[in-house]
């Protein structure tokens, strides 16, 4: 199916690896042109060229720390317009909330809440004036199934999506839709290196560690960020313009509940 997006511009947030990456890929291949943006500049230069390469669209790497004022007007300046926004920060640590600190909860609210809001700000008139938008916002499964180790993430994840609720309203007569993507375990390094942590916790193998998360989830593997990818290019297509406000559980089966 041809999701009427090519020739679009997209800024997609951390996008050198992992479910970015997954993102950024999907809508290259619907002939969307790209910003993409990343912390690490080799790996994300080697990302626009491998995208650029397969698919043939124009991709612009922009190295920059998309939670700082600076890192936002540098992406946003490289993008001639923003039609599609995907935004993307890595997820704050875990721990016990008693031994989190003010400044460790500013940290995980800015890059988790604030950033986003921030790059919607700076994007959705200018969707609305021209009558094409659509943001996704990549959240966590947290959001649904709060998981108690990740309190940080829980509290400003949450803070987005109650922001998005009331927002998509607003801006969905001009076809400018915004949704979350709530991801569940997909085999990137984030997740790898969390289990290699608690293998060696453990005393088993990583490899065995692995194989044991994987078993949990009723699709009986981890998620692989293409098909992640795949999710969040319907959510910006043509199609997709009656769909706004939603948050889309992605976790192979492991939320056990109805809603």
């Amino acid at each position: 199916m041809k999701l009427g997006i090519e020739g679009r511009w997209a800024l997609v947030c951390g996008a050198s690896k992992g479910l970015g990456h997954g993102c950024a890929a999907s809508l290259a291949a619907e002939g969307v042109n790209l910003v993409i943006n990343a912390r690490s500049a080799q790996p994300l230069r080697e990302a626009a060229a491998r995208i650029g390469g397969e698919t043939g669209v124009t991709v612009v790497a922009v190295a920059c720390d998309i939670t700082t004022p600076e890192g936002r007007a540098e992406a946003l300046a490289a993008c001639p317009q923003v039609d599609i926004l995907v935004n993307n920060a890595g997820g704050p640590p875990p721990g016990d909330f008693r031994n989190f600190t003010r400044d460790d909860w500013i940290r995980a609210i800015d890059a988790n809440m604030l950033t986003p809001i921030e790059l919607m700000k700076s994007t959705v008139d200018g969707m609305m004036e021209r009558g094409f938008g659509r943001i996704v916002n990549i959240t966590s499964s947290a959001v649904k199934a709060p998981i108690d180790v990740l309190a940080l993430s829980n509290g400003a994840r949450s803070g987005l999506t109650g922001f998005v609720a009331g927002l998509a309203r607003k801006t969905a007569g001009r076809n400018v839709t915004i949704n979350n993507l709530l991801p569940g375990m997909f085999a990137t390094d984030r997740l790898r290196t969390t289990i290699a942590a608690a293998a060696k916790a453990q005393g088993i193998d990583a490899a065995e560690a692995e194989r044991r998360r994987a078993a949990t989830v009723p699709a009986g593997r981890f998620g692989d960020p293409w098909e992640f990818g795949q999710a969040c290019a319907y959510l910006c297509s043509a199609q997709a313009g009656y769909v706004t406000g939603q948050n889309f559980l992605i976790d192979g089966g492991n939320y056990p509940g109805t809603f």
